[in-house]
């Protein structure tokens, strides 16, 4: 089953340069596998809190 395709959680041009200014490139696919991983990060962080009764995501949940 193919990956659904989300909205990007990342400004690009800001992790760009944030990658060249430590000598390196960012490859074509990166910016997606980093927003995939942040979707990840914060389905548990959502789901952590539900679990604590609360509605607010806080920085403990991740």
């Amino acid at each position: 089953m193919a990956k659904q395709k989300r909205e990007p959680l990342v400004v690009a041009s800001k992790v760009k340069n944030y990658i060249k200014s430590k000598k390196m490139m960012t490859s074509s696919d990166a910016l997606e596998a980093l927003s995939d991983k942040i979707y990840d990060m914060l389905d548990v962080a959502i789901t952590r809190t539900k679990a604590n009764k609360r509605s607010t995501v806080k920085p403990q949940d991740l």
